[in-house]
């Protein structure tokens, strides 16, 4: 789900494109990320890096899709060493 590595933050996901708001939904065993862009030509992954940017407080050159580009089930590094900012973001997907 989340786990923290020398090269950033790990994120497992299911995305849901295409949904009435963007949102993050929290299970207790994973996260899904509803967004309202079209999974199309690659717009919910742009959107996403978007929503997740903007949600963290942080740049979107740090957010990265490294696995499920083209799938519903992502996994995503967010570029970020500030101790502080991983605390807020840990928070903001475990509250």
């Amino acid at each position: 789900m989340l786990k923290e590595t020398k090269e950033g933050l790990i994120l497992q996901i299911k995305i849901s494109p295409n949904s009435s708001k963007n949102e993050i939904i929290k299970n207790c065993d994973s996260i899904k990320v509803k967004i309202t862009a079209l999974p199309v030509g690659g717009k919910a992954n742009k959107a996403l890096i978007e929503y997740l940017a903007k949600e963290f407080k942080i740049p979107k050159t740090t957010i990265q899709i490294i696995k499920g580009a083209a799938n519903k089930e992502k996994t995503i590094l967010i570029k970020v060493f500030d101790v502080q900012k991983i605390k807020f973001i840990k928070e903001k997907l475990q509250n």
